[in-house]
């Protein structure tokens, strides 16, 4: 079996997971990372990294001293013989699982692949689908088989974009095997690099469930919340004085009202429903909190729309100003985000919109999204404004300055002052 110091890495999809982790193992094992997209490979070359998860010192950093290098050629991993699968797993339009990523990926190692070397995959996915859909790939494509010329693990990515103290080496990461040595040897490598520790879960399918139900709880607390925000809407109560009366129990979850989106809280939830269903179980609870999240967007735009018609202003042809579209805070990821919803149900107004956002990539949201995104904020007053995002940018943000005489303001992330807000989550 291989030893430690044999190890040597190749880390496919360098994005907001794999960067980071591919990074990390250079510090401890020879690394190359792969990417089907060469315009990324050359950028993180040159050193920067566009996502902002890896900061440029470190990365030149791992270029320089450590011999980490990317490539988008595959002869250039064949030496390799500890492969870790970071690409995305998103759903299609129904919500439903795209594996699509992980098929090629799997291809990919397929074609590299060596007797005696082990596949590790990181992308989210209800379990069974590494060694019930990827393992075969890998076999059909290699000519090799499973758990006799090669082996598998599964360590789900726990990487919370934008968040630089709870950094890769810092989170403690679930590691599994196709075999109990190849588990004890997964578990030592990543070990070997993560400082918070390691937790050998029995199984791969365990270790795939845990990560699913990690989002799936997460997204449906926050469901909770969300309902009860719209409860209290209507009792004229104030949501965020509510929880934070309730907070003062020692064992009340602090979940807050919001949007769901990304890539994992506002997706995860769907690869386990379907699991579920397609083993005779309808999930009730699950779907309903994701119904539920879902519809934040809408509800939103119709909360604004009300509140604007309540104060007697005019909705057609009214402007419209949103603060922040990234999924979240402080990052530029604006991958499955929720504010495009409240874009969305606010166009059907016909509204004059306005969406300004300092992190958010104004090429990558139009091509995503079809809609313009601006890094400056706009001249001219606003008859409404939406804040979105928390964006620590927008801490003093002078917000009632940006509307006319006569405005609504309403805050998603309950982030502004209670005073000047007429209506928030």
């Amino acid at each position: 079996m291989m030893k430690l110091e044999e190890v040597k890495v190749c880390v496919i999809g360098l994005g907001y997971v794999g960067l980071p982790l591919a990074r990390l193992f250079s510090t401890r094992y020879k690394t190359i990372g792969f990417d089907m997209n060469p315009a990324r490979v050359e950028a993180l070359m040159a050193g920067h990294d566009a996502t902002l998860e890896v900061s440029d010192e470190l990365l030149q950093e791992a270029i320089r001293e450590h011999g980490f290098v990317c490539t988008a050629d595959v002869e250039k991993i064949r030496d390799c013989n500890f492969y870790v699968v970071a690409v995305p797993t998103p759903v299609d339009e129904n919500n439903n699982p795209d594996l699509s990523p992980l098929y090629g990926a799997s291809e990919t190692v397929g074609k590299v692949i060596g007797k005696g070397d082990i596949v590790v995959y990181e992308s989210t996915v209800y379990p069974g689908v590494t060694e019930d859909e990827c393992i075969p790939v890998v076999e059909k494509v290699s000519g090799l088989r499973y758990n006799e010329d090669f082996f598998a693990g599964y360590s789900p990515e726990r990487i919370n974009p934008g968040d630089k103290l709870h950094t890769v080496e810092k989170i403690k990461k679930v590691t599994s095997g196709s075999t109990p040595e190849i588990g004890k040897l997964v578990n030592e490598v990543y070990g070997s690099v993560i400082v918070a520790g390691t937790h050998l879960a029995p199984s791969i399918k365990v270790a795939e469930a845990a990560k699913v139900i990690e989002n799936s709880q997460r997204d449906i607390n926050i469901a909770f919340v969300n309902e009860l925000s719209k409860i209290f809407n209507k009792l004229g109560i104030d949501t965020q004085d509510v929880l934070e009366a309730a907070s003062t129990k020692w064992n009340f979850l602090p979940f807050k009202p919001g949007l769901v989106g990304g890539h994992c809280i506002g997706v995860d939830p769907y690869y386990l429903a379907q699991c579920a269903q397609r083993h005779g179980y309808h999930p009730e609870i699950i779907l309903a909190g994701r119904r539920m999240n879902d519809g934040m967007g809408e509800y939103v735009a119709n909360e604004t729309v009300r509140l604007m018609l309540k104060k007697g202003i005019q909705v057609l042809g009214s402007d419209i100003l949103i603060l922040g579209f990234t999924f979240k805070e402080n990052c530029p990821d604006v991958r499955n985000t929720k504010v495009i919803d409240i874009y969305k149900a606010l166009k059907e107004y016909n509204l004059n919109l306005t969406v300004y956002d300092p992190w958010a990539n104004p090429d990558i949201v139009r091509h995503e999204y079809g809609i313009e995104v601006v890094n400056e904020l706009p001249e001219g007053k606003a008859d409404a404004v939406i804040l979105a995002v928390a964006h620590e940018k927008f801490n003093g943000l002078d917000v009632v300055s940006l509307a006319k005489d006569k405005h609504v303001i309403f805050d998603v992330k309950g982030f502004l002052k209670k005073e000047i807000v007429d209506g928030r989550l």
